[in-house]
């Protein structure tokens, strides 16, 4: 079994178990134990004060530590249940009941990244500050659908194994701003985005940085930067490689943050949950966690 005690009294293990420092862990727990008691009064009782077994994860602080366990290591619910001394199917209950509750916290620290953003003013309110905003896409393993339709729209070329995929906009501080809903791994970056609009209310004098993936997007908006594409029979100009390598070194930050969000095994290991749409859901968690991180460094 676990040694909690242990881990939250020390900042290294906490990080290796957690993803998150002590200031974090701590910043978090406040908001975390309010909006987990909100639930309770929400909900009405469904045993008497002391009725049932007594819960192993007795307080909000194991509670806490049990959910950003799971999203750091992903532990199966067998293993799961051995390392809290819980039984399976208690694991299972634990890790779904605590998601949303994490979620909702991360959201009350404006952590969460958003889904859309509706206006220019809209996001000027939720994101001063930003400099310049650098879009992509990422790609986490499935497993490989027994369905060959499925198989089909989620088998991604470039990563050549079944995937599932987002799209998001960092900015230059590595924080995920803005993260579209999960979509099938054969999904094209430019389709991507222009089914779902992810930067059309960004202001006009923030730069926007992709890579040639999204090849065409500079004829919809005027502040896109994209590498010179070489043209056809002839090469690219000193001043045009230049160029494209300044753009590149620029546009890392969202590679960075995309590191920074796979740190959690929740969604840089092959998904093994069933519940429907639950992947798209650990994916906007755990870029919140990493915003969260990033802004208690």
């Amino acid at each position: 079994m676990l040694n909690i005690k242990r881990a939250l009294k020390q900042n290294r293990l906490l990080r290796a178990l957690t993803g998150l420092n002590s200031k974090a862990f701590q910043s978090l727990l406040l908001t975390f134990t309010q909006v987990y008691e909100q639930t309770l009064r929400d909900k009405p009782r469904q045993r008497s004060v002391g009725g049932g077994r007594k819960a192993r994860l007795r307080t909000f602080e194991h509670k806490l530590f049990y959910i950003l366990f799971y999203f750091k290591c992903y532990p199966t619910f067998d293993l799961a249940g051995i390392l809290f001394d819980i039984d399976r199917s208690q694991a299972h209950h634990w890790a779904h009941r605590l998601q949303p509750i994490l979620e909702a916290a991360l959201g009350e620290k404006k952590a969460l990244p958003e889904r859309q953003i509706n206006s220019v003013q809209a996001f000027i309110e939720r994101f001063p500050g930003v400099e310049r905003v650098v879009m992509d896409g990422t790609e986490r393993p499935i497993k490989r659908p027994t369905d060959s339709e499925k198989q089909k729209l989620n088998y991604s070329g470039k990563k050549k194994r079944h995937t599932r995929k987002h799209l998001a906009a960092v900015n230059q501080n590595k924080q995920v701003l803005v993260l579209s809903q999960a979509r099938e791994g054969k999904l094209h970056d430019k389709k991507f985005h222009d089914e779902e609009k992810l930067i059309g209310n960004i202001p006009a004098e923030i730069p926007i940085e992709v890579d040639t993936g999204f090849q065409g997007i500079q004829h919809q908006y005027e502040n896109i930067r994209i590498p010179h594409k070489k043209p056809k029979g002839g090469e690219l100009s000193e001043q045009q490689k230049s160029d494209n390598r300044k753009l590149s070194q620029s546009r890392v930050v969202c590679e960075n943050a995309f590191a920074g969000v796979k740190r959690y095994g929740v969604v840089s290991q092959i998904y093994r949950n069933h519940k429907h749409d639950f992947d798209d859901k650990l994916m906007l968690t755990a870029s919140g966690l990493w915003n969260l991180y990033l802004m208690a460094a």
